[in-house]
């Protein structure tokens, strides 16, 4: 999952524009049923479950698991599995051969576009050597150089927050490591770091919070963004001033964790770390070796430069790249329909298969990987032959901006084009504001629902319904019989951060369901506390029997699941603004032109 300052966006902000590739095999071209208006459908107010087949998923999911053998077979076989690298090549070529395996159909890898760089660290290591010797704890952040061999450098502090700050440091910095970043605050974990929802906390999730402001964007979400956007203009200036200035590397200090957890040699390795806003890319690449240090670490030796006191410090950063315009592929497969009036249609789950390089990205997001392929394992054990197909799609580059899901929706589905205005290309590409209309395809029609995981391992509670009011008494009727499981809540919240945002932008229902926290939050996103050890085998016993139930209950019903509007991301802007002419003895101006 990206970072937690993503989570909660309008889904406005996240309609693609994403160019057309080809897939490494053609893609079956379907005819769309003229009859098929999912729109107009009428839905029954009672939902006709089988509850043999919930016993019979229930029974092989979660007394016939092989979730952990996945597991393990990923995170331990395979490892971290950065977006371009060799790894994440190996992942998507591991779970296609998998999945056909376990007797998936049509398994093969669709190719969303070109990433950039490919990089791999091999060895990053770092150590004091004056005025003690002391092991540190560091990492390479992604897209770092390496250096040529094991170096030697003085140690700096640097302070740069605006630009008016750069020439106090000209002509000073050569040979240098640099420690960039503040030492923050490192507060006694007195709160628990493994936490589940109490009834109250599920409660309070169930009733949809109405913000003040408009677009429905928190006050205190509206400044970090902002924070982040100020962040951003300085960043690339910084890591090309560093260069300019022949600095031997960089160290950054690790953020912390929820309940002070991001201490005692937890590190997070992600986005926020790198030293540039698009570091993969060829000519944005960041040309000086920059690690990421626990914050012990980093402040030993920040407290040694600030009290004047000389210290060195000596690191070997090895790393290599791979290739300069590498592509990112999704992994498909599928349990083909049988009905032959609906098995064109389409029901699809999934989650990313990309992670960050700190852990072996298992609760980031492996663990969605491996119950949505379990998931499918316990339908084809029980040779369900659903009456409409079943279709998998485990994501690369979500982590960089859900790069894999956005390209396969506009491929498939629909996009908008997004403004190319200025201060619009400057944003990220989730944060730009459409220029025209949502332009839908054929097969957006055909597909009922995607349901994603990607919050940890922690077992399903719920689900987030993104404002998908006539579907709530339908999931409330499928979960009645999973309560004793711990799935009791829904609500009306949108949430963000991760790949259902993408079909809930082109107007096909996408869920995400509510999960237990665990450690997650605290400990295992985006560190290098990400690792096998901290899954949780019961809880992903349950998530992937709950999604089995949910993929098998969508692919049954006459009906495809009701859907909202369809957006209109390229009138949002408009029907936020304040209206005009309603003050009194007002002067209106016209507003000028935007691209």
């Amino acid at each position: 999952m990206q970072n937690r300052i993503t989570r909660g966006f309008p889904a406005a902000l996240l309609v693609a524009a994403v160019s057309l590739h080809a897939a490494d095999k053609p893609k079956s071209s379907a005819s769309v049923p003229t009859s098929v208006d999912p729109y107009a459908e009428v839905q029954p107010a009672t939902e006709s479950l089988d509850m043999t087949m919930y016993q019979r998923i229930r029974d092989e999911g979660l007394n016939h698991s092989h979730v952990m053998e996945f597991g393990s077979a990923l995170m331990d076989g395979i490892g971290p599995r950065l977006t371009g690298s060799p790894n994440v090549k190996k992942a998507n070529e591991w779970t296609r051969d998998t999945l056909t395996k376990i007797g998936l159909e049509n398994a093969h890898l669709e190719d969303w576009g070109e990433f950039g760089l490919g990089w791999q660290q091999m060895n990053t290591w770092a150590r004091m050597v004056s005025p003690d010797t002391a092991v540190l704890i560091v990492q390479a952040t992604p897209w770092s150089p390496a250096t040529p061999g094991p170096v030697t450098g003085d140690v700096v502090f640097v302070n740069i927050q605006s630009e008016k700050d750069f020439d106090q440091y000209k002509g000073k910095l050569a040979g240098k490591i640099v420690l960039y970043g503040a030492m923050r605050e490192v507060p006694p974990v007195e709160k628990g770091i493994f936490e589940r929802y109490s009834d109250k906390e599920l409660d309070d999730i169930a009733e949809f919070p109405v913000a003040a402001n408009s677009g429905g964007v928190p006050p205190e979400m509206q400044a970090r963004m902002q924070a982040r956007l100020e962040r951003m203009k300085l960043i690339d200036k910084l890591a090309q001033f560093f260069a300019d200035e022949k600095v031997a590397a960089v160290i950054e200090p690790s953020r912390d964790g929820k309940n002070g957890a991001g201490s005692g040699g937890t590190l997070f390795d992600d986005n926020g770390a790198t030293l540039g806003r698009t570091p993969y890319i060829a000519d944005k690449r960041v040309k000086i070796p920059v690690v990421v240090a626990a914050i012990e670490s980093y402040g030993r030796l920040c407290r040694l430069t600030q009290a004047h006191a000389p210290v060195s410090v000596e690191m070997n950063v090895d790393t290599k790249f791979t290739g300069e315009h590498e592509h990112g592929f999704d992994t498909i497969a599928e349990i083909p329909g049988t009905d032959p009036k609906l098995k064109e249609q389409v029901v699809m789950v999934g989650g990313h298969l990309d992670s960050w390089i700190g852990g072996t990205g298992a609760t980031d997001n492996g663990a969605g990987t491996i119950v949505a392929m379990e998931a499918m394992r316990i339908l084809k054990a029980l040779d369900v032959k659903p009456r409409r197909t079943i279709r998998i799609a485990l994501w690369t580059g979500e982590e960089q901006g859900l790069f894999g899901s956005k390209g396969y929706v506009s491929q498939h589905f629909g996009s908008a084009k997004l403004s190319t205005a200025p201060d619009q290309m400057a944003l990220p590409e989730f944060m730009r504001r459409a220029a025209g209309p949502l332009e839908v395809k054929p097969e957006q029609k055909l597909i009922s629902a995607y349901f994603n995981v990607d919050n940890g391992s922690g077992k399903i509670r719920g689900v987030y319904l993104q404002g998908n009011a006539a579907i709530e008494p339908i999931f409330a009727q499928w979960i009645a019989p999973l309560k004793d499981l711990g799935v009791s809540t829904i609500t009306m919240r949108n949430t963000g951060g991760t790949d259902h945002l993408s079909f809930d932008a082109v107007g096909i229902p996408g869920f995400q369901f509510i999960q237990d926290s665990l450690d997650y939050e605290s400990r295992t996103h985006h560190s290098n506390e990400d690792v096998v050890e901290r899954l949780q085998p019961s809880d992903l016993k349950q998530i992937a029997t709950v999604e089995a139930i949910f993929v098998y209950n969508a692919a049954q019903r006459d009906q495809m699941l009701p859907r909202k509007l369809l957006p209109t991301p390229d009138r949002e802007e408009k029907r936020r603004a304040p209206l005009e002419g309603i003050f009194p003895g007002a002067q209106t101006s016209e507003a000028p032109e935007k691209k």
